[in-house]
């Protein structure tokens, strides 16, 4: 296939979703490094082996998985017509997506009351990997945020219909994306303490 052919606007498209995997592959690749050294500073005499992920991670792995049903869903229902459902379940993402967030920050408090911090006197080469890693994954979900408000403002507009939905593609192509990095983190962290 000639990938120069095609309408501007099918050329346009074809650009976006290159660019946005060339952005998911460079991501991909920090987290790839940083977990890299994770496993060589695992071989240091002060490590914490034994440390327990708190409860609220595998909490948390739960609703961002269930985040990602709902925004395939919500892209399903754009290309069938259906306006209703797909307002319900851009809502319910978003929903998720801060119930995620929340329940990061109740595992940093558990991780705070059972003595392990990020940074000073206290804190270790272990927890300060695991905080840096979580951390770091917010930082792109806060961008994955900011992508469901453009798309739910852009469904409002009604600039999704049947047969142009390239935004919200894009969007949930991201989306699954951050849900996928933060899946493999916690099993990361979950296997290799």
């Amino acid at each position: 296939m000639d990938l120069t052919q095609g309408t501007h606007e099918h050329k346009a498209g074809r650009a976006k979703k290159m660019m946005l995997w060339f952005g998911i592959i460079s991501m991909a690749m920090m987290f790839a490094g940083l977990t890299s050294a994770y496993v060589v500073s695992k071989n240091r005499p002060d490590w914490i082996s034994d440390l327990q992920l708190p409860n609220a991670f595998y909490w948390s792995t739960l609703v961002i998985l269930f985040s990602s049903i709902t925004i395939f869903l919500a892209e399903k229902a754009v290309k069938k017509g259906n306006r209703k459902n797909a307002t319900i379940l851009l809502w319910a993402t978003l929903a998720l997506a801060v119930g995620f967030i929340y329940l990061q920050f109740e595992s940093f408090s558990a991780l705070i009351a059972d003595g392990y911090y990020f940074t000073g006197s206290e804190s270790t080469v272990t927890t300060s990997f695991i905080y840096v890693v979580v951390l770091a994954h917010l930082a792109h979900l806060a961008g994955g945020i900011v992508v469901l408000f453009v798309l739910i403002y852009n469904h409002f507009k009604q600039r999704y219909q049947i047969g142009q939905t390239l935004g919200l593609e894009l969007g949930a192509t991201y989306w699954h994306f951050v849900d996928a990095l933060w899946i493999y983190l916690f099993l990361f962290l979950y296997f290799f303490r």
